[in-house]
């Protein structure tokens, strides 16, 4: 619960553990900040006027974590609370990236409602299995791959090679564990498969500022470096 007044601060984070959720408060965007790095919460209450710091200023570096060189999860759903009434208001916070927006004076049982809501939401996306690493995002379940927003078209064992180096984006997968698990090889042999894949996907993820499919000389074959 990030809000620079303690009164409504501690009111919020006393009833939603009182309602049996594990909350803890923050009174700045710094503060905010850290929190979340340490925590690593399920959702954030966002007021937008703090004394120290903008509440936007927490959302937008949210949404432009990367997810790997910080402990932010650029997809952390976060509920924006305002005193501001006005539809540009609500119109911003939901185009930087809110997941909903509610407006002081408010009941603690709409608030409440809200949370479980914007909760399960995330709860179905996360058993969608969609994975995302920076500005790489792809859907087990349709395929789908997007790098920054464009729509990236794979062949189906590219697909699946980028899938198997999404688990743990910075290790370096062996080029036998990949030929194994990607293609069903039991010896790599003197196939050239596996680096004809690499080679083509990482065209394909062109341009980026992000480095993809790095080649670890001798070894195999990791997604990304930890920028």
């Amino acid at each position: 619960m990030v809000e620079d007044d303690e009164a409504t601060r501690g009111f919020l984070v006393e009833n939603l553990v009182a309602d049996g959720f594990r909350a803890a408060g923050a009174a700045s965007a710094a503060e905010a900040l850290r929190a979340i790095e340490v925590r690593r919460p399920a959702l954030v209450l966002l007021d937008l006027r703090l004394e120290a710091g903008s509440g936007l200023d927490v959302l937008d570096r949210l949404r432009s974590a990367d997810g790997l060189a910080s402990r932010l999860d650029p997809d952390l759903p976060v509920i924006v609370l305002t005193g501001r009434s006005g539809e540009a208001d609500r119109v911003r916070s939901f185009a930087r990236g809110a997941d909903d927006h509610l407006n002081k004076p408010f009941l603690y049982a709409e608030l409440l409602a809200r949370v479980r809501a914007v909760l399960r939401r995330a709860e179905g996306r996360r058993a969608r299995g969609v994975m995302r690493v920076g500005e790489l995002t792809l859907d087990p379940s349709t395929r789908a791959v997007r790098l920054a927003g464009r729509r990236v078209e794979l062949a189906a064992k590219e697909f699946a090679l980028l899938q198997a180096l999404a688990e743990q984006p910075t290790r370096v997968y062996g080029k036998q564990e990949l030929l194994r698990d990607v293609w069903g090889y039991l010896s790599a042999g003197n196939t050239r498969t596996l680096d004809a894949h690499a080679c083509r996907l990482r065209k394909k993820l062109r341009p980026s500022a992000r480095p993809w499919i790095v080649n670890v000389r001798g070894v195999g074959y990791k997604l990304t470096e930890a920028l």
